[in-house]
């Protein structure tokens, strides 16, 4: 899969997702990742982006000249349209089941990273198919954001983890929380990992993983029960 970002900060990308399994697959190919700097499609020779809100009120809007000559350039480089996102507190929230879709529905994905108060909501309407939010806050831009949706999304595409069970078996993947794990030592400061864990049969540790992945879902997430 190909992920483009748009954005006026490409080290905020680039730095985020360059590590671990993330980093790499696109290393070894897995994925592509190419950031935009949005700033340099300004027209405008100081390399402005911005400008003051029609009808007045405090801040800055991202204009839509420079987003959409970036936009258009992505197009060409990669000879076909990409499914754009923009990661905006107004869309709807992201999810795994958000994720999974976009992983198993899209060959190509440009993210616009707004900042400010925002962009012209011209450009929006012109070239987004998407708007996505990750959580009900507001961040100072989309590079958060972008880096939250490219590693959710790209770690359920082949080849990037070892094997499928990494990700299906984790919370959210089946609608309930990941149960409780553990690892050596049997015993940490008097406390001990469940009997069942160390019995060898597979049936009665299925059994348990479910009765306490339902368990904590219903601690942590009632709502996921729902």
């Amino acid at each position: 899969m190909r992920f483009d970002v748009m954005t006026l900060f490409p080290d905020m990308i680039t730095g985020g997702l360059g590590q671990s399994m993330i980093g790499r697959a696109i290393a070894q190919g897995t994925i592509s990742l190419y950031t935009h700097n949005i700033r340099d499609f300004s027209a405008d020779k100081f390399r402005r982006v911005d400008d003051t809100p029609y009808g007045g009120g405090k801040g800055m809007l991202m204009c839509c000249q420079p987003i959409y000559d970036c936009y258009q350039h992505i197009v060409q480089a990669a000879d076909q349209k990409p499914y754009v996102i923009y990661a905006s507190p107004q869309g709807r929230t992201f999810d795994q089941q958000t994720a999974k879709r976009l992983a198993e529905q899209q060959e190509h994905i440009a993210i616009l990273c707004g900042h400010y108060e925002g962009v012209d909501r011209r450009i929006v309407d012109e070239i987004v198919d998407e708007e996505i939010s990750i959580g009900d806050y507001v961040l100072t831009g989309g590079e958060l954001p972008a880096c939250v949706m490219i590693d959710a999304i790209a770690r359920m595409l082949p080849g990037v983890l070892s094997d499928a069970a990494c990700y299906e078996n984790e919370s959210f993947y089946h609608g309930l929380l990941e149960e409780p794990q553990y690892t050596k030592p049997a015993v940490f400061r008097d406390r001990a990992v469940p009997e069942v864990l160390l019995s060898g049969d597979h049936a009665k540790i299925n059994r348990w993983r479910h009765e306490a992945a339902l368990a904590l879902t219903l601690l942590n997430r009632p709502d996921l029960i729902k």
